[in-house]
């Protein structure tokens, strides 16, 4: 359906300027009666009853973080012994090996269940250190031999180079094979095995400290169960954090407490157990940033609409606990990483100078970057990209963050097993549709079919999970949801197309049709069911500036461009104005009768008349056109202040945003639209439209003789064409880190946010389209828009 809409009609002549397809933001959701037919129509927004089960399910997900336990830290607490001074030889924490005891799974090995081939190192680490738990207090006879049967069974996985491996896998791994030869264990590893892990640890511990020394021995300290007694513990217990424990980690916590008794190690050790109460996660805690993750899902999914009470309680307490400097954000990269990004997306008053601890030298000698922690990296990378004017600490991060993770992911290094796909995809999406290019829907679409296919694993010392992540209900959700606006948009198409026949915009053989296109950009990110009207008003006013641009550039006389532009000032035809040709009055014809039911649409939604406003938006539009058409029949060269200011105009987004900004839920007064904070919005949002066409367009409108800013800066002399490109590309940069920064930041009594973001994603669209070349006035993007509007989403059985 979509693809014989965008191409129905014949194809004009190349315009001389493109006019951008623009695209408004996902507005949440507001429920209100209107008078529009289309409204009417599709009105039926309520949700099924599986879907309000599921919604409910899914809150549940805000209440408390799930973290999955983990038997190898688990056995490292059972390890814990008594003090001497007590009972001798046994357990400090008892409760931990009955657990082992337990839960040991039907294969003989410990760990996770229904894990992935892949992860038998994992299982193979965390097996063994059960079976020492148990051998030290002499428990588990039965469960011992059947542990060892799983190592005999499994052995060949410790040589196998497409094992996952989990760090400190080569120097704690070997440290416990040693300590289970002191316990007169005989485990059923070859010699030679043995021989070559033990040689590998033995190198690993004596290299590496020339370069990124900080990282080392954070590294060092971190598996420190693998050391043991030839261990620093004065440089370890450097990193003790105010919660008692050495970088959240329960087994490396455990370790220096039996030998150093340190009381705050014990207060950490004990809080797990209040917690979990015989069992210990791999990292704990982990509640701010399994939180914040959903926060994330919902968001990368499409469906955190449905959530905005719960999503505004847990950001109004995680910007508490950034105010207060908590260690569980601030001594976490991705933590401190994402907190950074979605606060500051939803509106908080956050500084970029929180990141500054994350500068590439800094990283880099760190426990996360001494590991290469390409998650923690993609995280910085996203933060990164929420960016405003005048932020070097954002800007420095951007590049470094940039640099490391092409050169991971061009190298292959990041390894595609199943566990590592995920990361792998995000790092390639992260590089591909950065924030300020990646349309809403476009974003849910990949979001959706990533997610069905995630491992939901991640892996430290041991792998764990957190169902929170991994919930199905949620990604029924999302596809449902996704579905089902999807069948609202193929009707609301159908009637457009009607719309373009009544009004004869099919007979103009000068224009491009872009109907498909001009809907698809409205329905990337106004997706909700509700918000039909200002779908409509987009695409409508879409279609009408792009047929008008293409009269003023290749098909209007000067005669016919005056003849509009008096129409349109007059408002209403009267008997003092004809029609100079046919092609006038179907234009004239079509925006008049479109501002009349925008209006409509309008009065219902602000409660008070607003098209004379769209009318003068629109008188301002043509006029703009018209001086631009005198221009080039003069020859004439403005400055570039000169040309910016009308160019911003002619490049006609007002048309298209201003009316749909009535439509999305807040009432809007004239002093509203009137007000400084208005005008900066939208001669941001005009000037990296206008400046993004001309710098994609510079070849094609040298050739035809164009005037755009490449060439105006060039006629005002002193720099090379490259230079000249350059400088455009910087204005662009510039305006769209300022325009970012007019929507995000809240003003009191200010324009409402979700009418502000309009403002953003239509820039956002500019970016995508002209991402490479013109991508609007060209077909590239067909494909694109045919996966959003045709394309239903099913999800593997």
């Amino acid at each position: 359906m979509f693809v014989c809409m965008a191409m129905a009609g014949s194809q004009p002549p190349m315009s001389s300027k493109s006019v951008s397809p623009l695209v408004p933001a996902a507005i949440p959701a507001k429920c209100r009666e209107s008078g529009s037919l289309l409204t009417t129509e599709f009105s039926n927004t309520s949700l099924s009853c599986d879907d309000s089960r599921r919604i409910q399910q899914i809150k549940k997900m805000f209440d408390e973080a799930q973290l999955s336990v983990s038997a190898y830290d688990t056995a490292w607490m059972a390890m814990v012994p008594t003090p001497t001074s007590s009972i001798p030889d046994s357990p400090f924490f008892p409760q931990c090996a009955r657990w082992i005891l337990d839960n040991q799974l039907s294969d003989g090995s410990w760990g996770l269940p229904r894990r992935d081939p892949s992860l038998s190192k994992d299982a193979l680490s965390s097996t063994l250190a059960c079976i020492l738990a148990l051998q030290r207090w002499g428990l588990g006879e039965q469960q011992v031999t059947k542990g060892l049967r799983f190592l005999d069974c499994n052995s060949a996985s410790l040589t196998d180079q497409k094992q996952h491996v989990p760090i400190g896998f080569d120097i704690i791994f070997p440290g416990m094979i040693d300590w289970a030869k002191d316990l007169g264990l005989n485990l059923p590893f070859k010699s030679t095995d043995v021989d070559a892990m033990l040689t590998k640890r033995n190198v690993e511990l004596t290299s590496g400290f020339s370069r990124n020394a900080e990282g080392r021995r954070a590294y060092l300290a971190y598996v420190s169960e693998g050391i043991q007694h030839t261990q620093d513990w004065d440089m370890v217990m450097k990193y003790q954090r105010q919660n008692g424990s050495l970088f959240n980690s329960p087994s490396t916590t455990a370790v220096a407490f039996s030998h150093l008794r340190d009381p705050d190690c014990l207060r950490y050790l004990s809080s797990i157990l209040d917690k979990f109460e015989n069992a210990a996660p791999t990292i704990y805690p982990l509640s701010i940033r399994s939180r914040l993750s959903v926060i994330d899902t919902l968001e990368s999914l499409g469906v955190a609409r449905h959530f905005t009470n719960e999503i505004k309680m847990l950001l109004d307490k995680t910007y508490q606990c950034w105010l207060q400097g908590d260690e569980e954000i601030f001594l976490d990269t991705t933590t401190c990483s994402m907190a950074f990004r979605l606060l500051r997306v939803y509106g908080y008053d956050v500084s970029s100078d929180c990141l500054s601890p994350f500068s590439e030298d800094c990283f880099f000698n760190s426990l996360e970057g001494y590991l290469k922690d390409k998650t923690a990296v993609l995280e910085l990378h996203k933060a990164s990209q929420i960016i405003y004017p005048e932020e070097p600490i954002l800007e420095e991060l951007n590049s470094w963050t940039m640099n490391f993770l092409k050169q991971e992911f061009c190298n292959d290094s990041i390894y595609r097993d199943q566990i590592d796909e995920s990361i792998s995809t995000k790092v390639h999406d992260a590089l591909t549709f950065p924030y300020h290019v990646d349309l809403d829907r476009l974003c849910h679409m990949r979001s959706i079919h990533h997610y069905s296919d995630i491992d939901n694993t991640w892996t430290l010392k041991t792998s764990y999970c957190c169902p929170n992540i991994g919930n199905k209900d949620l990604l029924k959700l999302a596809a449902e949801d996704f579905n089902f606006c999807q069948s609202i948009q193929q009707k609301e198409l159908k009637l457009l197309g009607r719309w373009i026949i009544e009004n004869k915009l099919d007979k103009l053989s000068f224009a491009r049709q872009k109907l498909g296109y001009c809907y698809f950009s409205a329905a990337a990110t106004i997706y909700a069911p509700e918000l039909s009207d200002a779908r409509i008003s987009w695409t409508k006013n879409g279609v009408l500036t792009t047929v008008v641009d293409d009269f003023f550039d290749v098909a209007g006389s000067m005669e016919e461009l005056i003849n509009l532009v008096q129409l349109l000032e007059k408002g209403e035809v009267d008997a003092s104005i004809d029609f100079c040709s046919e092609e006038v009055e179907i234009l004239f014809t079509a925006i008049r009768g479109t501002i009349r039911e925008v209006g409509d649409m309008a009065l219902a939604w602000q409660g008070r008349d607003v098209s004379s406003h769209i009318n003068d938006i629109w008188v301002e539009t043509v006029k703009s056109m018209l001086k631009e058409a005198e221009w080039s029949k003069n020859k004439w060269v403005p400055t570039m202040d000169e040309y910016l200011q009308n160019a911003g105009l002619s490049f006609a987004l007002l048309p298209i945003v201003l009316p749909a900004v009535y439509l999305v839920g807040p009432k809007l007064s004239e002093e509203m639209v009137s007000s400084a904070e208005y005008k900066n919005l939208y001669e941001a949002m005009n000037t990296c439209g206008r400046l993004l066409n001309d710098w994609r367009g510079v070849q094609r409108e040298s050739e035809q003789g164009t005037v755009n800013a490449v060439s105006v800066l060039l006629h005002e002399g002193g720099r090379t064409l490259d230079d000249a490109m350059e400088e455009v590309k910087r204005l662009i940069e510039r305006e769209t880190k300022q325009l970012l920064k007019l929507v995000l930041l809240e003003k009191e009594n200010g324009i409402p946010n979700c009418c502000k973001q309009l403002f953003w994603n239509m820039t956002k669209a500019c970016h995508l389209f002209y991402m490479n070349n013109d991508g609007y006035t060209n077909e590239e993007m067909v494909g694109v828009a045919k996966s959003i509007l045709d394309e239903p989403i099913h999800l593997s059985p």
